[in-house]
């Protein structure tokens, strides 16, 4: 136990799902995961396990951005022994190939956030997925015929830039950044730190091009085909 977390040792599986949304996680655990039992919820931040495929697999929410989920991350694996995290979120679109409801599969993950700068210096770490999990979510993505796009995606501190649209994001969209999200690159770096695999699955919600959205309701509850493909990776992991 932690000051975060109640659950006992060996309630969580060795694979988890991140969302950072707690009701989402929820919805997980109730639509997906077979004999689903809460073992998580301190400060409401819930977490489930349960199976998927008759293997065990666990979802917890770590709440938003890059300080919250690393306390939970920090925990999992170094408290919990957790092996394989996969985050499933959401992202803003940062390039016009990428449409509402794609699939953005996180190869790298720039940022601008503190966290990741903190213990560097002089260099510029540069957050990786686990190139197994990424290879397979890919190849996964590509068999079942979903629009999925392999790439950079940004972790932002930042959501309300004081530079309205994609001014805010200076000269990333340029350099092939797909989406920007909360999270990643601070998963990405933790999970190199202590030895884990990691990957970030996003659903593409709101394009800063086109101004495409979907609604709040939608982004809790229609997001299928990303929590399908994660928790394949997850128990194949």
């Amino acid at each position: 136990m932690t000051p975060h977390n109640e659950a006992k040792p060996g309630d969580y599986a060795e694979a988890v799902l991140l969302p950072g949304d707690p009701l989402r996680a929820k919805w997980i655990a109730e639509n997906f995961l077979a004999d689903a039992r809460q073992v998580n919820g301190v400060r409401n931040c819930l977490g489930f396990t349960g199976t998927w495929q008759g293997k065990r697999v666990s979802v917890q929410a770590t709440g938003m951005g890059q300080p919250s989920l690393s306390i939970y991350v920090h925990e999992l694996i170094n408290v919990y022994g957790l092996k394989s995290l996969i985050r499933v979120g959401t992202c803003g679109g940062l390039n016009a190939k990428v449409k509402v409801r794609d699939l953005v599969i996180a190869q790298g993950a720039s940022t601008d956030s503190g966290i990741v700068k903190d213990g560097f210096t002089p260099f510029n770490f540069a957050p990786l997925a686990d190139f197994g999990l990424l290879r397979d979510a890919a190849d996964r993505a590509g068999q079942k015929g979903m629009r999925a796009h392999v790439g950079n995606m940004l972790s932002s501190d930042i959501f309300y830039h004081v530079e309205p649209g994609l001014a805010g994001y200076g000269r990333l969209p340029g350099h092939g950044v797909l989406g920007v999200e909360m999270e990643a690159a601070a998963l990405y770096t933790l999970a190199a730190r202590f030895g884990a695999k990691a990957l970030c699955i996003c659903t593409m919600t709101d394009c800063l091009i086109t101004r495409d959205e979907i609604s709040a309701q939608d982004r809790q509850t229609s997001l299928r085909d990303m929590v399908t493909l994660a928790l394949d990776v997850a128990v194949g992991a």
